[in-house]
This record gives structure tokens, C-alpha cells and sequence, in this order.
């Protein structure tokens, strides 16, 4: 049996990770939205696939998405989504 089951793993982003999370996330909203699509629809299933043909190449959005590692994303949308809430 593993011995770090039972050990909490630290995990640490940099500020800079998140500035550019935050922006591929908005930049991908304001260019689904623009195009008609459903931003969140469309982030979700990118997040889930890792597929870009999600987002859109409208305003750079999808390369913007691509150059931040998806767990990134994911991690800030939760910090946005609990700073909301808590």
C-alpha cells in the first residue's frame, strides 16, 4: 500500500499562472459570446476534452486557452467561483 495515501499533497501556483488563466478564460468568454456561442458550454467542453476546437479563433481566444496548462484553468475558475462564495 502507498504511504503518501494518507499525506495531503501541497499544491502552489504562481501569480503569474493565474493572471494568464484569468485572461485566456476571459478572452475565450468575450469571443464565444461575440460569435453566438455559449461561452461556458463550449469552456466546459474544452476543459473536459482538452480538444481547441471548442473555443473559438476569434480574437486569438483559442490560442490564448492553448497556452495555459488546462489544470491552470480549472484551478481558476474554482478560485473565482469559491472567492464568490466563501
Amino acid at each position: 500500500m502507498n504511504q503518501h495515501l494518507d499525506k495531503t499533497m501541497k499544491f502552489n501556483v504562481r501569480t503569474e499562472e493565474v493572471n494568464l488563466a484569468q485572461e485566456a478564460i476571459l478572452t475565450a468568454y468575450h469571443a464565444l459570446k461575440e460569435k453566438g456561442y455559449n461561452p461556458i458550454d463550449q469552456i466546459v467542453g474544452y476543459l473536459i476534452s482538452g480538444d481547441p476546437a471548442y473555443i473559438t479563433s476569434h480574437n486569438d481566444a483559442r490560442n490564448a486557452m492553448r497556452r495555459v496548462e488546462r489544470d491552470d484553468l480549472i484551478e481558476e475558475l474554482v478560485r473565482a467561483y469559491l472567492a464568490s462564495r466563501v
